[in-house]
């Protein structure tokens, strides 16, 4: 009995010797180490090859390496059988939350302009506003939204928040569905995407979402990159429909030089680094499913297959 990690990075070693150094006495392999696949009862995998999972058959379930599992549910190999898991992970959640906050006093301070100006020695001061005199809209909810807005509210800003189907109890005005919508995103902005990518989300940051925003509205996309239409955007930022986007997230990363986000002065590159699952803290959950698999119990923190979060 063993788990394998399957990841598209370098960390690979990273994450046997985390769940090494809980329990030794369960093998963990990697794709270089030789072994039988028939020993393999759990997967954890990030992006891993589609179909790479075909290889084990005794698998008994796949176990995200971070709060999204979009990739696991595009892999049309995989049994709809098979429980699917992925992490809550505090640090996760406070690391998001302190990069949104940066990423909007950057925008509230006019941070990234500076620095693009700085490219052309051009002195040029600007106005700013505080965190008080905007409003804040979070799409998505999840245990990552919940804690972003908790956080923005902490230090006096304005939030709302839309979500998909759920209305979640909290002390900010929420709006749910197509309905409400429109409602939310006339208040947002700072539009903060943290939507799970499914069949039904791809795409949602589009030419109409960016035309209900204000006029000058600002975008941060933390969530995924096939949420956004870049043509759209690229158009919303030309037409000043937005002023400012920042981006953590693409449909290709690492993102293709040629992009034409990256000489764009109104798209803000981060390399996908906005909140990170940290192995010695995530491990403990892991394992602690792995052992519920192999006794028949229920594991902690299951996808909705059907929902694809």
């Amino acid at each position: 009995m063993a788990i394998v990690i399957l990841r598209n990075d370098e960390k690979t070693g990273l994450w046997k010797a985390a769940l090494k150094k809980h329990r030794p006495d369960i093998p963990v392999y990697g794709p270089g180490d030789a072994f039988d696949p028939g020993e393999v009862k759990m997967a954890a995998v990030w992006k891993h090859p589609p179909g790479s999972l075909s290889a084990f058959p005794n698998l008994l379930g796949i176990h995200g390496l971070g709060a999204g599992v979009d990739f696991i549910m595009e892999d049309e190999t995989i049994s709809p059988e098979i429980p699917v898991m992925r992490v809550v992970d505090p640090y996760l959640a406070s690391d998001m939350a302190e990069f949104v906050l940066a990423e909007i006093a950057g925008i509230l301070k006019r941070l990234q302009r500076y620095k693009y100006n700085e490219a052309s020695a051009l002195w040029q001061p600007e106005a700013y506003k505080r965190f008080s005199e905007v409003t804040v809209g979070i799409m998505g909810l999840g245990e990552l939204g919940l804690v972003v807005a908790a956080s923005l509210r902490s230090i006096g800003m304005s939030v709302v928040g839309w979500t998909r189907n759920s209305t979640p109890e909290v002390a900010f005005p929420v709006y749910s569905g197509i309905s409400g919508r429109t409602d939310f995103l006339k208040q947002a902005e700072v539009l903060v995407c943290l939507l799970p990518l499914t069949p039904q989300t791809r795409g949602i940051l589009n030419t109409e979402v960016f035309r209900n925003l204000p006029f000058g509205a600002s975008l941060i996309n933390v969530a995924r990159g096939p949420l956004l239409v870049d043509d759209d955007l690229l158009h919303a930022l030309d037409q000043g429909l937005l002023s400012e986007a920042c981006l953590d997230v693409f449909h290709n990363e690492p993102l293709p030089g040629e992009h034409p986000f990256w000489k764009h002065p109104s798209v803000h590159i981060t390399p996908h680094i906005a909140s990170v699952s940290h192995p010695d803290s995530v491990a403990p959950q892991i394992l602690s499913n792995y052992n519920k698999l192999l006794t028949g119990d229920t594991p902690a923190n299951l996808v909705s297959r059907k929902a694809g979060y």
